[in-house]
């Protein structure tokens, strides 16, 4: 295979999409009747994740040949690459080593001739300390009060990470502190984020790499604002009430807070892959140094199954190239991900960032038109409310929708019969969705023939069942590094830079262009299309003084 070569062209993708003529019409029904232990075979464990992938509509034929597209890939050595710390992300010639996070003391990853390990070890001892002040009560604000609220401010990865990790562990959180998000630009977003706070009792986390992130400095701005106006109008308060995750003292400095206060992180981080990173403080305030770790090492673990487990076996792997088949071969354009436990609420909407801004790409690394769909659209909510609004469509829709469940064998919060009740609705789903229901079974029922068709279920709907014994900051540090790194696998069959996102940049540009207008105290001078200069003269009229 050379370099060059379209993925349309390598001979696995030309025998896939043979035997996908073969058994595009075989019926899941059929495969588990044929196969009887195949929901014993068609799985696969990664540390604490057990995933069952016997509810697609795949062959062991079809396992081998997705196997063998991502060693014509070159996926086993692009794997190492990355934990070698080479700059795989080509468009910004930066490493890729969110795995680094993670890695344990001792461990060796060197970017550009220096290991980086000890100075992420150092940036977490330097957060312990301070989450340990701040939780304890040595940590004063400007009158000497304690802390007791957080307001995490960033966007992107600056804000979808903490804002999860902080929802799915909420069981570990000290309760004693309340921690709110800030991070669009709508004003609303800031007032109700700091609405019945006590100013002598809050404490802000900017997070912005550069501290210059428009929306993130806007509200940083606002906050800033809002503290010293209810602090007795001394600026020096910023430095009681403020720290920053950034890389950029001067700035930090210039804002108020004490660069002793700045933790820092690195070019090769990614901002959806950061969670790990001082972007993660407000998760370590909330749930304590020793739960972090925890989940640090959850994001280890999985990091080393990955590594180092053979293809076939290797759940992230196995997970982005059935996401590549019903993407490549049956035309899907989504994927829903429904976790039946609530404090994964915020899970689907994390994994949107991860997924869309990764492999939402139309060039290959090269800078070719690729000759493929890219970039399968993750959408879901939780289970069981998802039932009662969107399963229609997966189930009797016109679109193939593949879903990943993923559910766990013991609540946190043991109530009843509640966890087999929602366990039971996993278990049926899947089931229905696989195998559905025909006509002859309903009109076996008493069913009038004119309602026959609409109760109808034609099966055949491929899900993923992933389990875990508990939603604990372990599992869910496994649970994250398992979707980083099956969207890794998605990139590297698909030849995308999953690392770069130059697709937010040009909005970003036009609207500094245009703000200024929006401001004027003149009409301005619009060089726009006929749409856009007619809404900002629109906008213009509408916040015009009564």
């Amino acid at each position: 295979m050379t370099a060059n070569q379209s993925l349309t062209e390598r001979l696995a993708w030309k025998a896939l999409e043979g035997h996908h003529a073969q058994i595009r019409d075989l019926h899941l029904r059929q495969l588990f009747a044929d196969d009887p232990k195949r929901g014993e075979r068609l799985t696969a464990q990664g540390v604490d994740i057990y995933l069952d992938f016997s509810k697609n509509r795949i062959t062991d034929e079809t396992v081998r040949l997705l196997v063998q597209l991502a060693e014509e890939a070159g996926l086993a050595e692009r794997i190492n690459s990355m934990f070698r710390g080479e700059k795989i992300n080509v468009t910004e010639n930066r490493a890729v080593l969110h795995t680094a996070l993670r890695a344990p003391e001792g461990a060796r990853i060197v970017v550009d001739g220096e290991n980086v390990v000890p100075q992420v070890h150092a940036v977490l001892n330097k957060m312990a300390d301070f989450c340990s002040r701040v939780r304890g009560g040595d940590w004063k604000g400007h009158t000497g009060m304690p802390i007791r609220n957080i307001v995490n401010i960033g966007i992107g990865g600056s804000d979808l990470g903490p804002v999860m990790a902080y929802e799915a562990l909420k069981h570990y959180c000290d309760r004693a502190l309340t921690c709110r998000f800030v991070s669009n630009v709508d004003g609303t977003d800031f007032m109700e984020a700091t609405r019945g706070l006590d100013p002598a009792q809050t404490l802000f986390i900017v997070s912005s790499k550069t501290f210059t992130t428009l929306e993130t400095m806007t509200n940083a701005q606002s906050a800033r604002e809002w503290a010293i106006e209810r602090l007795g109008g001394d600026a020096r308060a910023v430095a009681r009430h403020f720290v920053a995750v950034s890389t950029n003292a001067a700035k930090v400095a210039e804002f108020g807070i004490d660069t002793a206060n700045m933790f820092g992180f690195w070019d090769w981080v990614g901002g959806r892959y950061s969670m790990a990173s001082a972007i993660g403080l407000s998760t370590m305030l909330a749930i304590g140094p020793e739960n972090f770790r925890a989940m640090l090492r959850g994001f280890h673990q999985m990091d080393e199954h990955f590594r180092t487990a053979p293809l076939a076996r290797n759940v992230p792997v196995l997970m982005g190239l059935l996401g590549v088949w019903y993407s490549g071969f049956f035309g899907a354009q989504s994927v829903a991900v429904l976790p039946y436990e609530q404090y994964l609420k915020r899970f689907p909407a994390y994994l949107q960032q991860l997924v869309m801004e990764s492999n939402g790409k139309r060039v290959t690394l090269d800078g070719k038109q690729v000759a493929n769909d890219t970039g399968l659209v993750y959408w879901g909510e939780p289970g069981t409310n998802g039932q009662h609004s969107f399963y229609q469509l997966i189930h009797q829709g016109t679109r193939l929708i593949p879903c990943d469940f993923i559910a766990f064998g013991r609540s946190l919060n043991p109530l009843g019969r509640h966890h087999d009740v929602l366990m039971s609705n996993v278990f049926a789903q899947t089931e229905a969705l696989a195998f559905g229901k025909t006509a002859e079974q309903v009109k076996a029922e008493g069913t009038p023939d004119w309602l026959v068709p609409h109760r109808v279920f034609e099966g055949n709907r491929p899900s993923n069942t992933i389990l875990a014994e508990r939603l604990t900051p372990e599992t869910l540090g496994e649970l994250v590094a398992l979707y980083e790194h099956m969207v890794f696998t998605q990139g590297v069959i698909w030849s995308v830079d999953s690392f770069d996102q130059w697709g937010v940049e040009l909005g970003k540009v036009l609207a500094q262009r245009i703000i200024p207008e929006l401001e004027s105290t003149r009409e301005p001078a619009l060089k726009h299309d006929s749409s856009t200069n007619n809404l900002i003269r629109r906008y213009r009229r509408l916040t015009e003084a009564p």
